[in-house]
């Protein structure tokens, strides 16, 4: 009995685990995560376990929930009124048939300009501190304003946006009931919208169903999914956690470094070398209904994405005017083939649609 079960710890603990059966699988997902096999992380790699969202967004103490904040921050998403042609709302980019995208690869904006990046779902707001493919936005209610003023977006300013809708009585009742206040500022708005945002977490997904005891809220492929993406898929090394999400920053060789669509991601904010071409790590809590991914839209379907990482993403190389550039862009070196076949690639998109 002794030699059988130090067998079955070595290998649960192998990097290489041997194939499991569904039904084992199965048993063993819907145990306590501390029982589950080890995941696939590289060495250094501050990780979270995956797991069940919680029954409630967390919110800051800074701007805790009310129902009357929250459907105040509703009414204010919707709203295009805070935009300077009036016909342009927060929803508009974040429209909640599409995951809270717009399903483009970039979004319209003020005069029908064109932004540079994809509209990322807004569903998972509640978690993780910085905000934008950039990160610059260090709160949520800093973010908030932001597409108000970007002269792409709704190119307005959020005080005139704030007298604007204090013409209307049935916005002052609002601010009254949810801070007490008929005074409608930006700082009030930002708060309001955020409250909503937040609310907007994802509730009751096959993922979190199965976790808390739901046997047959996912099949025997979408559980081979989860295991793949644990195991051999290495997704753990950026996307863990119950948003997964690292919160980071990484560069996957698609900033089209010296091109027509270059974009340095990371670097426009903090001007660290290191940070060109990285982006931030995208909850893929809904990102089966939230396309086309990657910070440009790249990518129309999620079979892309995943056929991409398979292959080890994209590594650019440098003209020969590049070579000496210290600005050049490397991609992540976590990044590497995963050598899965048809079927388990097949699996783990059939798991992330559970999510």
């Amino acid at each position: 009995m002794l030699i059988e079960t130090l067998l079955f710890i070595c290998l649960k603990n192998m990097p290489n685990p041997m194939p499991q059966s569904p039904q084992s699988l199965r048993t063993m997902y819907l145990q306590d995560p501390s029982t589950w096999t080890k995941p696939w992380v590289d060495k250094g790699i501050i990780w979270e376990e995956i797991g069940a969202l919680p029954d409630t967004a967390p919110y800051p103490d800074s701007n805790p929930y009310s129902e009357s904040k929250f459907k105040l921050g509703e009414k204010l998403f919707n709203d295009p009124l805070l935009s300077k042609s009036g016909q342009i709302a927060c929803a508009s980019c974040h429209d909640k048939e599409l995951g809270f995208g717009d399903g483009r690869k970039v979004s319209y904006g003020h005069d029908r300009q064109l932004g540079e990046r994809n509209a990322p779902s807004v569903a998972m707001s509640a978690f993780g501190v910085e905000k934008f493919w950039d990160g610059r936005a260090q709160t949520l209610e800093e973010q908030a304003l932001m597409p108000i003023v970007d002269p792409k977006e709704m190119a307005y300013d959020p005080k005139k946006a704030a007298q604007r809708i204090a013409q209307i009585p049935a916005y002052k009742q609002a601010f009254k009931e949810a801070f007490g206040t008929e005074t409608i500022t930006p700082t009030l708005m930002a708060q309001a919208i955020a409250t909503y945002e937040r609310g907007l977490m994802p509730r009751n997904k096959q993922f979190d169903r199965f976790l808390k005891g739901s046997t047959k809220a996912m099949n025997d492929q979408e559980i081979q999914g989860l295991h793949l993406f644990r195991t051999k898929g290495r997704c753990m090394n950026c996307h863990n956690g119950v948003a997964f999400s690292d919160q980071s920053y990484h560069n996957l060789g698609l900033s089209f470094y010296g091109r027509k669509f270059e974009d340095l991601g990371r670097y426009n904010i903090s001007k660290d070398p290191q940070d060109v071409g990285r982006f931030k790590t995208p909850s893929l809590r809904g990102v089966g209904q939230s396309k086309p991914y990657m910070h440009n839209g790249l990518f129309p379907h999620l079979r892309g994405v995943i056929n991409s990482y398979n292959a080890g993403m994209f590594r650019p190389k440098p003209t020969n005017e590049q070579e000496t550039d210290p600005l050049f862009p490397t991609t992540d070196p976590l990044l590497r083939p995963l050598n899965l076949t048809e079927e388990e690639i097949r699996a783990l998109e059939a798991f992330l649609n559970t999510l």
